[in-house]
């Protein structure tokens, strides 16, 4: 026990064993609704349940390991938001790539973030993007799940006339998700920590309730999903190798990668300043105790995700709930990742937290909707959204592109298209306000990247 608490600094630091591990159950409960969450959205690409089920924990295990033993940070790692809505309906859906080279791309941005993670790239790409525009990507990121948090949920739906409206609630499974969000806001408006998993855990037992009083639409345990982990995951697992030569016979292949690692980069980067000041690791100069090793951590559990199955893994700012609790050391993120190990005998009730048919379209595929797990999206993503508070609205160099950022998001339905207008305009209005020599050129050079890339989609389709 003496040599553990020497390895982490738990005295150093002022804290102690059973607060350590105390706030690693904090976190972990936290956080645990990426579980089921990354597991159905990863798996309408086509993918396994199971095999993404198990690749998501075992992932989480193995990040969240590497930061308590690399860096001794109480920060706990998953699959994230967000870049895993990117994944799925900017990858595969929009352009059309399997989940393959959707993985494929997952894995050689994570090699790329552990080469920025050990140069001194990374300070200059962070000096580069002014800060509002990083808020900007991460707000807008927050609108963009929210949005498809209400679409799993049928409260938003598909118009011929309107493009999108109000769905029919008095859809049973939609009474369900409206639900599921307002016992969510409920929650997080008292201050409970636990608000996400505590209201999945809900929504599924009043939605089991009602089915078994014969209630249309509700969720259901489902035996013949109880196995297959093995079988998932020998499926997922490795399978981005099969994934290169699809993913560079795109025009799109640099931009999907860029976008993987941009906004993993600096999700991670948020979320590690935000935490380590929290706890009082980041010294006077604004720098992480600990060096590059917190951010070589993330990146090598991006590749280890990619070689299981699994979208970018990144750091989570539900590891502030620990912080709260009085973590303080890597003792805490070993606890999460004992915890997400021990998580894969919960398999079994999975098929509660998945979608339910509710009809067909007019092309015969089943409408699903989500209604256990929705809510997560809406909440997560209302609390990314507050990152505008930081942003300087009365500078029109930044309102404007932060607009145009946000707006493409989510009109066009695509994380990616939102980065590049805003990137573009960002270099175009600062020109036309003559403060040119403000930017820096690395971003000059982003802006002619993101044309050529709609040049190229113009011409080569």
């Amino acid at each position: 026990m003496e040599k553990v608490l020497k390895f982490f600094k738990v005295e150093e630091r002022g804290s102690t064993f059973k607060t350590e591990v105390l706030a690693g159950l904090t976190t972990f409960l936290a956080m645990a609704y990426i579980l089921p969450v990354n597991s159905n959205m990863l798996a309408m690409t086509g993918m396994p349940i199971a095999g993404v089920f198990l690749a998501t924990a075992v992932a989480s295990l193995v990040a969240t390991l590497l930061m308590a033993l690399l860096a001794n940070f109480p920060v706990a790692l998953a699959p994230g938001m967000g870049i895993n809505a990117f994944f799925t309906f900017t990858v595969v859906f929009t352009y059309g790539l399997s989940w393959e080279a959707a993985l494929a791309a997952v894995f050689i941005s994570g090699i790329l973030f552990f080469i920025v993670s050990i140069s001194g790239l990374r300070r200059q790409i962070i000096d580069a993007i002014p800060q509002g525009l990083k808020y900007a990507v991460g707000a807008g990121i927050g609108f963009f799940i929210t949005f498809i948090g209400l679409k799993n949920a049928g409260i938003i739906v598909a118009d011929g006339a309107t493009f999108v409206a109000l769905g029919d609630l008095s859809n049973n499974a939609v009474l369900l998700g409206v639900f599921g969000i307002i016992l969510v806001v409920i929650l997080y408006a008292m201050g409970n920590k636990f608000a996400l998993i505590i209201s999945i855990v809900v929504t599924a037992i009043v939605g089991l309730i009602l089915n078994a009083f014969g209630v249309d639409y509700m969720p259901a345990f489902d035996s013949s999903t109880t196995g297959g982990l093995i079988d998932g995951i020998s499926e997922t697992g490795f399978g981005f190798v099969r994934g290169f030569g699809e993913l560079f016979s795109t025009p799109q292949a640099i931009f999907i990668i860029f976008t993987f690692l941009f906004v993993d980069f600096f999700d991670t980067a948020g979320t590690l300043i935000a935490v380590g000041n929290r706890a009082g690791l980041v010294n006077d100069e604004g720098q992480l105790q600990g060096g590059n090793m917190p951010l070589m951590a993330d990146s090598i559990g991006t590749v280890a995700g990619a070689m299981l199955g699994t979208s970018t893994v990144t750091s989570y700012v539900e590891s502030t709930t620990g912080i709260e609790q009085g973590g303080r050391t890597g003792l805490t993120a070993l606890t999460v990742s004992i915890l997400f190990g021990l998580s894969i005998i919960i398999y079994p009730i999975l098929s509660i937290f998945n979608g339910v048919v509710v009809g067909f379209d007019g092309f015969g595929d089943p409408i699903i909707y989500s209604p256990v797990t929705s809510m997560a999206l809406v909440m997560v993503g209302a609390l990314m959204i507050t990152q505008l508070k930081h942003i300087d609205w009365d500078d029109k160099a930044i309102v404007i592109p932060t607009f145009l950022t946000i707006v493409f998001m989510i009109f066009a339905f695509s994380i990616a298209e939102g980065i590049a207008v805003g990137f573009i305009f960002y270099p175009i209005v600062m020109m036309a306000s003559k403060r040119a020599k403000e930017v820096n050129p690395i971003m000059y050079g982003l802006m002619v990247f993101f044309i050529i890339r709609f040049v190229l989609e113009i011409f080569m389709g």
